[in-house]
């Protein structure tokens, strides 16, 4: 009799075996991943860490510091950063897990839970936002002036993350902290045995929905705001632009494609759509959703280089606030010349945000 996928996820998990599936061999040997979740994904989380945190909080205190001036796609940006933060804040957690265990507590456990799925929901989403913004403003740029207001871009963030929340809170209820064979704590949804695991599936679905949805978003308004600066005059002007608009296309596929591929398979093993007779197909693909995950959070400490650092305008700030934190000569030197970018609604040369 072979195991059915819960059973299989569980043996993956506990490291210990069941009297139906005694035939599978899912000892230490196979897991592999204690290595990689010890040492290897620790030091990775710290960089990611510390790039995102300087980044995402050098682009928020910059943009805070001109709130009233804002344009549209800066405050995309600025709700952006605030997510991007919120979702570096809980990678120490993830390190100390990854070698002694949880050690939080259940509060945190649920916290972390609920911050992690709010802002891969809306992290997603905002980018596929600025894409659709960048879309309105430079391919249909004189009828989407009245649909593009800050009131109104506030209104749909708001929502956005409100939404989000919503679709996050069931995490609070399911998740909990137990304990392995080995003693070590754990925090995963067992709360509510079957019913947790419905709603893990349920969830990994609604994360192919948002991540597929926004890449399609993504794919098609760049494509078009290529193909509109490509046409217009000065075309070498418009190079970088057009390179950056690719550019943040494929960053996005490369970080986060390969880890939602590794879970659209389980997904699909789940619902026995995918079949196996041993435990190796489904130690790999832990594996695989273990290591694709620490590539897609690196995107959050990418997101303010793609967006915000190749703006003129925007180093010049930058430059003037490391300035005042005394910074000095060193930071002066940072300000370079304008270049190209994809303005607010232009495709002129300009000190404006690239987006």
């Amino acid at each position: 009799m072979n195991c059915t996928s819960s059973e299989m996820t569980n043996l993956v998990r506990y490291n210990n075996y069941s009297d139906n599936c005694s035939h599978v061999l899912c000892d230490d040997e196979e897991l592999g991943l204690e290595s990689f979740r010890s040492i290897v994904q620790p030091v990775l989380y710290s960089i990611i860490f510390l790039l995102g945190l300087t980044g995402n909080g050098l682009m928020t205190t910059v943009l805070l510091r001109r709130r009233r001036r804002l344009r549209i796609t800066e405050i995309y940006l600025l709700y952006l950063a605030v997510a991007d933060l919120m979702l570096l804040f809980i990678l120490p957690f993830e390190m100390v897990d990854g070698v002694a265990g949880w050690v939080f507590g259940d509060f945190l456990c649920k916290a972390k839970g609920v911050l992690e799925n709010l802002n891969l929901l809306c992290g997603s989403v905002l980018l596929a936002c600025i894409g659709f913004d960048r879309y309105l403003a430079i391919v249909h740029a004189i009828p989407s002036m009245q649909s593009r207001r800050p009131g109104k871009v506030h209104q749909v963030c708001g929502v956005l993350w409100f939404i989000c929340l919503l679709l996050s809170i069931p995490n609070a209820v399911f998740l909990s902290v137990a304990k392995f064979q080995n003693s070590s704590l754990d925090c995963y949804y067992y709360q509510f045995e079957i019913h947790a695991q419905n709603w893990v599936l349920a969830n990994r679905v609604l994360h192919h929905v948002c991540f597929f949805f926004s890449l399609v978003v993504m794919s098609y308004c760049y494509r078009a705001l290529v193909i509109t600066l490509w046409k217009s005059p000065k075309r070498e002007a418009k190079k970088s632009a057009v390179r950056l608009a690719l550019l943040v296309t494929l960053v996005f596929c490369v970080c986060w494609l390969p880890y939602n591929v590794a879970q659209l398979i389980q997904t699909m093993v789940d619902l026995d759509v995918l079949t196996y007779k041993s435990c190796g197909f489904l130690t790999l693909l832990s594996e695989t959703a273990v290591v694709t995950k620490s590539l897609g959070l690196s995107h959050c400490c990418l997101n303010p280089f793609l967006y915000a650092f190749v703006g003129a305008q925007f180093r010049s700030e930058l430059v003037h606030l490391l300035v005042k934190m005394g910074c000095g000569r060193v930071c002066a030197r940072g300000q370079g010349q304008s270049r190209p970018s994809i303005s607010e609604g232009t495709t002129t040369n300009s000190t404006t945000f690239i987006y």
